[in-house]
């Protein structure tokens, strides 16, 4: 039986916030993430399916995992309107219920900061990709700058309490590259509301091919 996680407040409250974001510029960050994704893709965190509106016609098949039960109902409806077939799954980004070296694209959308395990997601991206695969990230980041970073680990406590789980301070294109990813594409930016920024402004859009199979 699929692994769920409940977080009531948080997933009443993000299609507000997620709708807010758009009004300021998210739904081009998610059109920029999804340009060009061809064929199988696994999107791990669908949350309430807001990616499934741009996926283009060159993909065959969206397998989309998502462990909070109403978020999951969401993008259920979600799916129904897509114009790909959208297939909503319950689990966990770390025990993915799809075979190996089968997708052509993971999809991993502000949603490596809230993972428990950020390696085994990434172990497991990796594991379902294909050798051509590619890895599409949308990720806020713990900012380079030290005293933004230090207002980052100041709030974080309470931010993860009230946004599900969510970190501001992880290094995901990091963590990216140490899973053996190789990034092959990459844009830094702030995503700022009404030109300010807030505390999980740094975000990066980039496309990650997967670690080479070693052989025995």
């Amino acid at each position: 039986m699929a692994k769920t996680m409940s977080h009531p407040l948080f997933a009443r409250l993000y299609p507000r916030i997620n709708a807010f974001a758009e009004a300021h510029g998210s739904l081009e960050h998610r059109r920029e993430l999804l340009e060009g994704a061809r064929g199988r893709v696994v999107e791990i965190g669908a949350g309430t399916g807001a990616n499934f509106r741009h996926y283009g016609p060159g993909v065959v098949q969206v397998i989309a995992v998502e462990p909070e039960p109403r978020l999951r109902a969401l993008a259920e409806r979600a799916a129904e309107a897509a114009s790909v077939p959208v297939d909503v799954l319950p689990g966990w980004a770390e025990e993915l219920p799809v075979e190996d070296h089968s997708a052509d694209v993971v999809v991993a959308s502000l949603v490596l900061c809230t993972i428990a395990d950020v390696p085994a997601a990434l172990a497991e991206a990796a594991r379902v990709l294909k050798p051509t695969g590619e890895l599409r990230f949308y990720e806020h980041l713990r900012s380079n700058r030290p005293g933004f970073f230090r207002l980052q680990r100041l709030l974080n406590p309470l931010w993860r309490r009230l946004g599900g789980g969510c970190n501001l301070t992880r290094d995901t294109e990091r963590a990216i590259a140490r899973a053996g990813f190789t990034i092959e594409q990459v844009r830094h930016f702030d995503f700022l509301i009404n030109g300010r920024a807030g505390p999980a402004s740094p975000s990066v859009i980039g496309i990650a091919r997967p670690p080479r199979a070693r052989t025995p």
